[in-house]
């Protein structure tokens, strides 16, 4: 039998596939493709498989999560962006596969409006990393390498 590589699993909730396009004085310049790429450059140099799927529809990202138990992953990233405030039901699937993950917001939601503040995931996560812009990805993924190779 051969080994499985390990493997993280990037999930992002609605209107990430704008970055880039939506509101650049709050999300940044930068294209989420760019983020993703580099990612995905970091992941192969560490010998990590990279899964990246973005959904508009809740269902979507819910069936995905789920689909964890089937197809493994070893570590989530997740940026639930406007779900952060909203979804039990994702919460809940992520509670049911028992992945660890790491929290990720691109602008820093504790500055933005007050509703913005409550997160359905934050005491789940592994951590949270807020406001960073592209950087919260980069940071999330170097973290969820190490715990990753250091689990071996």
């Amino acid at each position: 039998m051969v080994d499985r590589r390990n493997k993280i699993l990037i999930l992002n909730g609605p209107n990430i596939n704008l970055i880039g396009i939506r509101e650049t004085n709050v999300y940044g310049g930068f294209y989420i493709e760019e983020v993703n790429h580099e990612l995905s450059e970091f992941a192969t140099n560490s010998c990590i498989d990279l899964e990246i799927f973005q959904s508009n529809y809740e269902g979507e990202l819910i069936t995905k999560t789920q689909d964890v138990i089937e197809n493994p992953a070893d570590f989530l990233i997740l940026n639930p962006a406007g779900y952060t405030h909203t979804s039990i039901a994702w919460r809940d699937a992520l509670l049911a596969i028992n992945v660890p993950f790491i929290e990720v917001h691109i602008s820093n939601v504790y500055a933005r409006e007050e509703f913005r503040n409550k997160s359905f995931f934050s005491d789940i996560a592994v951590g949270v990393i807020t406001g960073l812009g592209e950087n919260s990805y980069k940071l999330a993924m170097i973290y969820a390498v190490e715990y990753l190779l250091n689990k071996e």
